[in-house]
């Protein structure tokens, strides 16, 4: 049998990081997946599903995923139920992440910022002129493994991890 899910979408809201009573982390939040076709009306609708990550995993997710950030998540479906205050069996589908990938930098995504500097790293504009479609050639001075001696500066932005 195989149960496996891979989603590419965008963060409702920023993750919510909680730790189980053991100190366990885990972090919780919604992806907006756009469905392949538009509605009769022609609007593009999207299905928000619910992902759970843990341990380390999940303190990564709460330290670097914001708001509106595109992000693939590859995992499993789980589904839970207990009961609620009233008495009735509540049922709940979630993705249990495994691998969470961010898909663009903070400086990317106009949305995805979360209230953080947008500055590309080394005075660029993101690597060159090529996502405007002017000059490709960089100077020695904004080439950022040119050695002129200095030490260079990067932000926890730029971090992958």
């Amino acid at each position: 049998m195989l149960n496996r899910v891979i989603l590419i979408g965008r963060l409702t809201r920023d993750p919510e990081l909680r730790y189980t009573p053991s100190g366990v982390a885990v972090t919780q939040f919604t992806l907006a997946v756009d469905r392949p076709f538009t509605s009769q009306g022609g609007e593009r609708e999207a299905d928000f599903i619910p992902v759970v990550t843990w341990r380390q995993l999940a303190e990564t997710c709460a330290n670097y995923l914001r708001k509106g950030r595109l992000t693939a998540v590859e995992g499993r479906i789980q589904v839970r139920n207990y009961e609620n205050n009233e008495g009735k069996r509540v049922y709940v589908t979630e993705v249990i992440a495994d691998n969470v990938r961010f898909l663009e930098s903070n400086r990317e995504g106009g949305s995805g910022g979360g209230g953080m500097r947008e500055e590309a790293p080394f005075g660029g504009a993101g690597g060159g002129n090529s996502q405007r479609g002017g000059n490709f050639s960089r100077s020695n001075q904004d080439d950022p493994f040119s050695d002129d001696g200095k030490p260079i500066d990067i932000s926890d932005d730029d971090l992958p991890f």
